[in-house]
């Protein structure tokens, strides 16, 4: 069907847009799932509608707390050695053996695995400056003291103060330091471990993979399905290859890198696409000057089939709407 709904569904899409019923696809079932299988983690891990934005809340453990507060063996401080992790490097000094010993703590908490990314985390307690139901806040207070009934203070007041108060819990309470790696499913905190007990929750501001088994729509996808037809014409000229300049009944011959290389040309074209319609720009993360030189590559790119030269200036960058070729000049 047009509008596939299930694994098996795309599959036959694919093979449908690549010939199949009329011509045999020489791509085997075996090669034809692990094809799948990457064009789903592609989608997952580059498109934007692969992914969703999350807010898990995960409640610290007396475990956790002792982990992150292990020190190494001989440590001044009196405490637990759980967790630690050593790692001993050999080598010779001046003609001596010399062993260096190297000590990380545990101080991680393991995620799900369809967590791909994660932003921060927010602590969740009454400690904050503006928490309402910490009654030595200055937020408490305020409404105590100040907001007798609704309408004592006129908007603008309010909204000043609240500001000032977010200011104040923004330079206090920074966000808290840590590391995340998608491959090892374990999100590290650099915090400060004293200040975490038990029972608290932290909340992780992260983004989750869909899975298509439960979003059965991510296989209607226009990207999935020329995504993964590229895939397989390039893995049937693969196939094909070794057949090169073997002759058939009739002088028929088989012509492997002409559809290898169509293949290869569609992903090309599918990927470059990718970045500049799918994916949310990271200027803010490669830095302003970085950013110009990607910009103007991108304009003289699209521009280049123009008769008039692009009068759009770097600086639009920022706006969105240039990236798209037809709005650019």
């Amino acid at each position: 069907m047009a509008q596939p709904s299930s694994r098996q569904e795309l599959i036959d899409y694919c093979l449908r847009q690549l010939g199949a019923p009329v011509l045999e696809i020489n791509v085997a079932e075996e090669q034809i799932q692990d094809l799948m299988d990457d064009a789903i983690q592609y989608f997952n891990e580059r498109h934007y509608d692969g992914v969703e934005k999350a807010f898990l809340k995960y409640q610290i453990t007396a475990e956790d707390v002792e982990r992150g507060k292990a020190r190494p063996p001989g440590a001044k401080s009196p405490t637990t050695e759980k967790g630690i992790v050593n790692t001993d490097v050999a080598t010779t000094v001046g003609g001596d053996a010399t062993t260096f010993k190297f000590y990380e703590n545990s101080n991680y908490i393991q995620v799900p695995p369809q967590v791909i990314g994660i932003e921060k985390i927010f602590k969740y307690d009454d400690a904050q400056v503006a928490s309402s139901s910490n009654m030595f806040s200055f937020k408490y207070q305020m409404f105590l003291n100040d907001i007798n009934y609704f309408g004592s203070m006129d908007l603008l007041s309010y909204s000043m103060s609240m500001s000032y108060l977010e200011t104040m819990d923004f330079l206090l309470n920074t966000h808290k330091r840590i590391r995340f790696n998608i491959r090892q499913d374990r999100m590290y905190l650099d915090v400060d471990w004293d200040q975490l007990k038990e029972g608290e929750f932290i909340i992780l501001d992260c983004y989750r993979a869909l899975d298509p088994n439960d979003y059965s729509r991510v296989f209607n996808d226009p990207f999935i399905k020329k995504y993964l037809t590229a895939l397989i014409k390039k893995q049937w000229g693969q196939n094909l290859i070794k057949f090169t300049g073997v002759k058939l009944p009739g002088g028929i011959e088989f012509n492997g890198r002409q559809i290898f290389d169509d293949g290869q040309r569609e992903l090309d074209e599918i990927k470059t696409q990718m970045m500049s319609t799918y994916e949310v720009p990271p200027f803010d993360l490669i830095g302003w000057f970085h950013a110009q030189s990607i910009l103007s590559k991108q304009l003289k790119t699209r521009a280049g089939s123009h008769t008039k030269s692009c009068q759009r200036t770097v600086e639009d960058v920022w706006d969105w709407n240039l990236l798209y070729p037809k709005k650019i000049c």
